[in-house]
């Protein structure tokens, strides 16, 4: 484990984005990961999307540990406490699910790992911080909107959350959801157009990253 959980927190509430990608070619996502790191992220969500996904990403972190040390690598799309044990044996140092899972939440916390699950509701955020989820994934996104964020904030200011699902790279999209109240968002198509990584065009996915970093920051500086 290369990242404590305490070190994996700090780093994504700084940031305050995780980008969320999957690709079935290992040169191709080394290459995302390296061009994410090269913008400034620190923290990489790879989604267990694809037969033998968990080869790719044994691969991707082997290389992200050489070229890219201060990368803290996550697995997403984790719903099942077998799927979560094996990424952690291969080097996730977090784990994000589109549910809730009590299972993957007790094969985390034996490995001072955390867990995002995804969640729907009030009471799913309430079982998930009992279960010990030191930050919830509001999921989908699109659908429950910053309205849903700043409705639950209210009674529960204590939450933590990520929104993934319908997140774009604009100041507006992201004010939106940093003034409801959430502590960093998760992005995926809206970071890595479908276009773009087929011309393998590296340095526009790092100038995405820069700029998005760069209109968090501003939004988090005027939130203070």
């Amino acid at each position: 484990m290369k990242f404590n959980k305490l070190e994996v927190l700090s780093s994504i509430k700084f940031t305050g984005v995780v980008p969320v990608f999957y690709h079935s070619n290992p040169e191709i996502a080394k290459s995302v990961v390296k061009a994410c790191y090269e913008g400034g992220i620190r923290a990489f969500e790879f989604t267990n999307r694809g037969e033998f996904a968990h080869d790719v990403f044994g691969e991707v972190v082997k290389y992200v540990q050489k070229n890219c040390p201060d990368m803290i690598m996550g697995v997403g799309s984790a719903i099942d406490a077998p799927t979560a044990a094996l990424y952690i044996q291969l080097g996730a140092n977090f784990v994000v699910g589109p549910l809730f899972n009590p299972d993957v939440a007790k094969i985390c916390n034996r490995r001072l790992v955390p867990y995002m699950p995804g969640c729907g509701s009030v009471s799913e955020i309430g079982f998930a911080q009992e279960a010990g989820c030191d930050v919830c994934k509001v999921f989908p996104g699109e659908v429950l909107g910053p309205a849903f964020v700043k409705a639950l904030k209210a009674p529960m200011p204590w939450s933590n959350l990520m929104v993934t699902g319908g997140v774009k790279p604009e100041e507006a999209n992201l004010k939106s959801w940093f003034d409801a109240g959430v502590m960093c968002v998760g992005m995926g198509s809206n970071l890595f157009p479908a276009d773009v990584i087929a011309a393998h065009d590296w340095e526009k996915i790092t100038e995405l990253c820069r700029d998005t970093l760069d209109l968090i920051k501003k939004i988090q500086k005027n939130n203070k």
